[in-house]
């Protein structure tokens, strides 16, 4: 968003005649559109890159199968955003970046003893 004193300045240029009302319009729309922060563009594997990220929960107990969540990549960047919130110590930006990178295989392994749980995370 504009400064306020960017936006003042516009308003007295009009006040003074330096400009019409209708570009003074176009400038505070320009500097409203020149201040919004950029997004990210969305994940697109290109051709012959990993396209999954399956995730696979067990129990160890059991040996049975708790979850299975297939993703495609291009919705990884939303899921790690969202995950992020819940889990702040895990680094999303390198496991992004390695996927983004074309990496393949088993990424994540871990065994909660507490909960009984088997976690894996592939890239296929």
């Amino acid at each position: 968003m504009a400064t306020v004193e960017e936006r003042l300045k516009i308003l007295k240029m009009i006040e003074e005649g330096k400009i019409s009302a209708e570009d003074g319009a176009r400038l505070l729309a320009a500097l409203s559109e020149g201040r919004k922060t950029p997004r990210r563009p969305p994940m697109r594997p290109p051709v012959g890159k990993p396209r999954w990220v399956r995730i696979r929960v067990t129990d160890t107990a059991t040996g049975k199968s708790k979850a299975t969540v297939n993703l495609p990549v291009g919705l990884v960047d939303a899921g790690f955003n969202i995950a992020a919130r819940y889990a702040p110590g895990i680094a999303f930006d390198e496991l992004l970046e390695a996927i983004q990178s074309g990496i393949e295989g088993k990424i994540i392994d871990v065994v909660d003893e507490i909960d009984g749980e088997h976690v894996e995370i592939f890239v296929e």
